[in-house]
């Protein structure tokens, strides 16, 4: 459930470039990160005093962490999306479940118990993108620009497989960290690499004044921060304690299926029987992987 319940959250950052796609993205990912700064920051003044810091050893694997799952990735979609829209990275997104539970598998799990959740999930993504290629422009300038959007939307999946794994296994080789703890370090270090990162490319406050839908762009920052990075990430580091990374990794299909549909109410459009047929496809591949690691 905590697994799922992060999926859900995370799925609302797809949606969140296009409400708001005149601001830079930078803008947009350095506002989110820099609320999930400040949240993590007031929740560890809440933990024991003895608990409340990281170790040196601690702080470095959060800060490598941090930009492999959070800046990094996120500003690496946000590009993407901005290239190729939301359907296409969502779906390279929603290859991650596939190398999670190929890298991530226990030593006791045969790879044959895993066959049946692969293949539903493959066949969800190769129907989604069958369904989505025709949207995607046919001309040379519409093609380029799905093009680097496709390059860049693997970029982030890569990124964020990284960040999977080497979080849970850091969390599992260290149970005595609570995941609330965990989660404020990231938050923390996020953060202060989001702050550097809006002073070097970021717009100017003169500039993101001028804007229109300011009080969206608040809005959505405060939501994006709060909701769909500290709160996911608490939620995800307590599945990550208490699944191996394969089931993990195959929750994540949650992601893309919460972000298709906000992506169809935000487009105000009913999905097609393609889509709704792919979507079928990715909750079958959550349950036979939910029964092979039983």
């Amino acid at each position: 459930m905590a697994g799922l319940a992060a999926g859900a959250l995370w799925g609302l950052v797809f949606v969140v470039p296009r409400m708001v796609g005149h601001f830079g993205m930078v803008d947009i990912t350095a506002a989110r990160f820099l609320v999930f700064g400040a949240v993590a920051g007031l929740a560890l003044g809440w933990r024991p005093a003895e608990r409340r810091w990281p170790s040196a050893r601690q702080a470095l694997a959060v800060l490598g962490l941090s930009g492999l799952g959070f800046s990094g990735y996120y500003l690496l979609l946000a590009f993407a999306i901005v290239e190729a829209g939301t359907e296409v990275p969502s779906l390279v997104i929603g290859t991650i479940p596939v190398w999670m539970m190929l890298l991530g598998r226990p030593a006791g799990l045969r790879m044959a118990a895993l066959l049946p959740g692969l293949a539903l999930t493959a066949a969800g993504i190769a129907l989604m993108v069958w369904s989505a290629w025709p949207q995607t422009g046919i001309g040379g300038a519409a093609r380029e620009h799905f093009g680097r959007g496709l390059l860049l939307a693997a970029l982030a999946m890569a990124s964020w497989t990284a960040f999977g794994l080497l979080n849970a296994a850091w969390l599992k080789r260290h149970p005595e960290v609570h995941a609330a703890d965990w989660t404020n370090w990231l938050g923390i270090s996020t953060g202060l690499g989001a702050f550097v990162l809006w002073l070097a490319a970021g717009s100017d406050l003169a500039t993101l004044r001028a804007q229109p839908d300011g009080a969206l762009f608040v809005l959505l920052a405060l939501a994006g921060g709060l909701g769909s990075s500290w709160l996911a990430t608490v939620l995800w580091n307590i599945a990550s304690q208490r699944l191996s990374a394969s089931l993990c990794g195959q929750l994540i299909v949650s992601e893309t299926l919460f972000a298709l549909l906000y992506s169809f109410l935000w487009d105000g459009r009913w999905p097609h029987a393609s889509e709704l047929a792919a979507a079928l496809l990715f909750v079958m591949g959550i349950l036979a992987s939910i029964k092979a690691h039983r």
